[in-house]
C-alpha cells in the first residue's frame, strides 16, 4: 500500500525536477537543495528575529504598540524585517514538508536513514511550535485567537482540567510575567531546533547545510520582494479578551490545525496529531525490511575496498569512508557521478532519464548518488576521481599562473597557464577545469591542449558582455596573475574504437575538440576524423590556419567550416547554415560512425536528436553542452 503511494509521488517529483532542470539547470535546481535551503531559511528567521527582539517590548501593554511601531516606521525597515521573518518561516515549513515528502517518495527512510527521518519529523513539529508561539507575541486579535485556541486545546490534556485557559478569560488575567514566558518559549524552541538540526545531519555523509549562492540569493531576493509587495500587518487592532475575534486571515503554513480546535472535539484533534506523528515515526519499519548485511564494493582506479550498508547508495558509502568521489546534485539530475559497474548488480534507483539513458545502462553505467548495490559489486569511476580524501586536494585544486595571453580576435583570448611548481596535472583530452573566483563561484573552461603536449595549460575564453570573469580577462588580467583551478572534470573523452569520428563544434566548443584532435594526432590515431566547426561569421574561426595545417599534415583528417550569420560580400565562399545540418547533409547514414558534439545547450539539444534520427546509435553519440553564466544585475 505504501509502495503504491510512493510510486506516483516519485514520478511526480522526477517530472517536476526535469522541468526545473531545463529552467534553472541541474546545479541550481531548488528541489535538489531542499534540506540546505531549510537550514538557510532558519538563519534568515533567526537573524530577523534578533532584530525584531531588540525593538520588542515584552509587556502586555507594550507588545502591540512596539510591533505596530516597527511596521509604521518612516523607512519601513522594521516592517520589512517583520514581513521577512514571517515569510521566511512559512518558506521553511514549505521546504521541510517538500524535503520530507521527497525522501518518502524516493524511499530514503529505512535502515540507517531512519535516524535522520525521525529527527526530521521532530524538527517539523518544533517548527510548528515555534511558529505558533511567535504568533502570540504581537498581541493583536490574531495573537488572541492563537493563544486562546492553543490553551483550550492544551486544557483537554488530563491534569490541566481548564486551569490554563483561566489566564485568558479577562484582560487583567494576562500579566507581563506570563507574556515574558511566551518570549522565552519563542526563543528557546528555535535553540532546540538548532541542536536537532545538527543531530539530524550526523548520519548523512558530506551533508550540505548551505545551498549554492545563486539559490540562496534567489530565495532571499524573492522573500524581500514579497515583503515589500505584501507587507505583514497586525490584524484587527490590539487583543481584547472581552470580545472574541470574528474575521481573521490565518497563516495556513504555520497554523493549519487551528480552525479545527473549534470544529472538532479536542480528543479527535489530539488523535489526528498523535496518530500522524506515530505513523511518520513508524514508516521506516512499515516498509519491507532491508537485508541487514554489509556489502563489499571495489572502486577503481586504485582498487579501493569499501563497505556499504543495506540501502546505502554507492556515493554515500564512498563518502562515509573517506573517498573523494565526483558528485553535485545527489539527486540523479546532473550526471556528474556517472560510474561503470564492472561486476555485480545494482538497483539504479530514481534518476532523470536524460542523464542515464537506456543505452548507457546497457553499457553497465550507473549514477553513484542513486544506485544501491544488490550484492558485492566492482565499479569504475573517472580516472583520478576516487582518490583518498587526504591526498585528493592537491590533485584537484591548485594555483596556476598566467604564462601568456594571446588575443586571437577581439572576442577570443587564449590563456596559457603554468602548472604549479612546473608539475603538470594528469587529465584526459576533452575534459575541463573550473576556475574558482574569490567568492567561491566557478567558471568552467575546457582544456584546449593535448595532455601529451609539454608546456602550459591552454584555455580559450570568449568575451561575454558584462561577464564577471571574462570582462576581467579582457580588461584587467595580465601575465603573472594567479588563478585558483579545480579539476580535471568531465567525460567528453575519446573511445578506443575503430569507427570514423565526426566532430561537431559550435564557436568555442572548438576548444575541447582541439584537445581531442591534438591528442589523437600525437598518438598517431589512424581513424578517419572530420571536424565541422560552426561559427556566426568568418572572423570567428579564430584558429583557422592551425586547422588547415592539420588537414595538410594528416591525411585521415578533414575540415568543414560552416558560417551561420555571414552576409553577402563578407568574402566567405564556404558552407553556410547550421553546423549540425551541414554534417547531416554530408552523412545521411550515421550508423557506422561516432559523433562528438560540443557547443551551446541550444546547439546540442537541436543536434543530438537529429543525429539519432539519422541512424546514429545512442551509445556512439557523445556531447558536451556549455552554458553562459549570466552577470548579476
Amino acid at each position: 500500500m505504501i509502495a503504491l503511494l510512493q510510486r506516483p509521488l516519485r514520478h511526480a517529483f522526477l517530472a517536476v525536477e526535469g522541468l526545473f532542470n531545463r529552467a534553472f539547470g541541474d546545479r541550481f535546481n531548488p528541489l535538489y537543495h531542499l534540506g540546505s535551503t531549510s537550514f538557510y531559511l532558519f538563519w534568515i528567521v533567526g537573524a530577523t528575529g534578533l532584530v525584531l527582539y531588540v525593538f520588542f517590548d515584552t509587556s502586555v501593554v507594550g507588545a502591540y504598540e512596539s510591533v505596530q511601531g516597527l511596521s509604521d516606521n518612516a523607512w519601513r525597515v522594521g516592517g520589512v524585517m517583520r514581513s521577512l521573518h514571517r515569510y521566511a518561516s512559512d518558506a521553511m515549513v514549505l521546504t521541510l514538508l517538500l524535503h520530507l515528502v521527497r525522501y518518502f517518495a524516493f524511499d530514503r527512510l529505512r535502515g540507517f536513514r531512519a535516524f535522520s527521518w525521525i529527527t526530521g519529523v521532530a524538527l517539523l513539529w518544533l517548527v510548528y511550535v515555534a511558529g505558533a508561539s511567535g504568533y502570540m507575541l504581537p498581541w493583536d486579535q490574531l495573537a488572541q485567537f492563537v493563544t486562546q485556541a492553543s490553551f483550550e486545546w492544551l486544557d483537554s490534556v488530563p491534569g490541566f482540567d481548564g486551569r490554563l485557559i483561566r489566564n485568558f478569560i479577562a484582560p487583567d488575567s494576562v500579566s507581563d510575567r506570563l507574556f515574558s514566558l511566551f518570549v522565552f518559549i519563542h526563543i528557546g524552541v528555535p535553540l532546540l531546533m538548532l541542536l536537532m538540526m545538527w543531530v539530524h545531519v550526523q548520519r548523512v555523509p558530506k551533508a550540505s547545510t548551505q545551498p549554492p549562492r545563486v539559490v540562496a540569493f534567489s530565495v532571499l531576493a524573492s522573500l524581500v520582494i514579497l515583503s515589500l509587495v505584501l507587507p505583514v500587518n497586525s490584524q484587527g487592532g490590539p487583543a481584547n479578551l472581552a470580545q472574541a475575534p470574528t474575521a481573521l486571515a490565518l497563516d495556513w503554513f504555520l497554523l493549519p490545525l487551528y480552525p479545527l480546535v473549534y470544529v472538532w472535539p479536542h480528543s479527535a484533534l489530539w488523535g489526528l496529531v498523535l496518530g500522524a506523528t506515530a505513523l511518520l515515526v513508524a514508516l521506516p519499519w512499515l516498509l519491507p525490511r532491508l537485508a541487514n548485511r554489509s556489502l563489499r564494493i571495489s572502486v577503481h582506479p586504485g582498487a579501493h575496498q569499501i563497505s556499504a550498508r543495506a540501502g546505502e547508495t554507492l556515493l554515500d558509502a564512498g563518502l562515509r569512508q573517506g573517498l573523494s568521489l565526483p558528485y553535485d546534485c545527489r539527486a540523479g539530475g546532473c550526471g556528474l557521478c556517472l560510474c561503470t559497474v564492472l561486476n555485480g548488480q545494482v538497483d539504479h534507483g530514481a534518476y532523470q532519464p536524460a542523464v542515464l539513458t537506456a543505452a548507457m545502462r546497457a553499457r553497465g553505467q550507473a549514477l553513484l548518488c542513486c544506485a544501491t548495490p544488490l550484492g558485492d559489486v566492482e565499479i569504475e569511476v573517472e580516472p583520478g576521481a576516487a582518490q583518498l580524501e587526504a591526498g585528493a586536494y592537491a590533485q584537484r585544486h591548485w594555483r596556476g599562473r598566467i604564462a601568456a595571453m594571446d588575443l586571437l580576435t577581439p572576442e577570443q583570448m587564449r590563456l596559457l597557464v603554468d602548472w604549479p611548481d612546473g608539475v603538470s596535472i594528469d587529465f584526459a583530452a576533452g575534459q575541463y577545469v573550473n576556475i574558482v573566483l574569490d567568492d567561491g563561484a566557478k567558471r568552467a573552461f575546457s582544456f584546449a591542449s593535448s595532455p601529451l603536449a609539454p608546456g602550459p595549460l591552454e584555455l580559450h575564453v570568449r568575451r561575454v558582455p558584462n561577464g564577471r570573469f571574462t570582462t576581467q580577462v579582457f580588461t584587467q588580467m595580465k601575465v603573472g596573475d594567479e588563478l585558483d583551478l579545480e579539476g580535471p572534470l568531465g567525460r567528453f573523452t575519446l573511445t578506443e574504437r575503430d569507427q570514423p569520428i565526426l566532430f561537431v563544434a559550435g564557436a568555442t566548443g572548438f576548444a575541447p575538440v582541439k584537445s581531442l584532435l591534438e591528442d589523437a594526432f600525437a598518438r598517431c590515431m589512424q581513424r578517419e576524423m572530420t571536424l565541422y566547426w560552426g561559427v556566426r561569421k568568418p572572423s570567428d574561426l579564430y584558429l583557422l590556419e592551425l586547422v588547415e595545417q592539420w588537414q595538410r599534415e594528416h591525411p585521415n583528417f578533414h575540415f568543414v567550416p560552416v558560417v551561420s550569420d555571414g552576409e553577402a560580400g563578407d568574402g566567405w565562399s564556404g558552407r553556410r547554415g547550421w553546423v549540425h545540418e551541414a554534417m547531416l547533409a554530408d552523412h545521411p547514414d550515421l550508423s557506422g560512425v561516432e559523433v562528438y558534439a560540443c557547443g551551446s545547450v541550444g546547439m546540442v539539444e537541436a543536434a543530438v536528436p537529429a543525429f539519432l534520427a539519422q541512424g546514429l546509435p545512442e551509445q556512439f553519440c557523445y556531447s558536451d553542452a556549455f552554458t553562459l553564466t549570466l552577470p548579476r544585475s
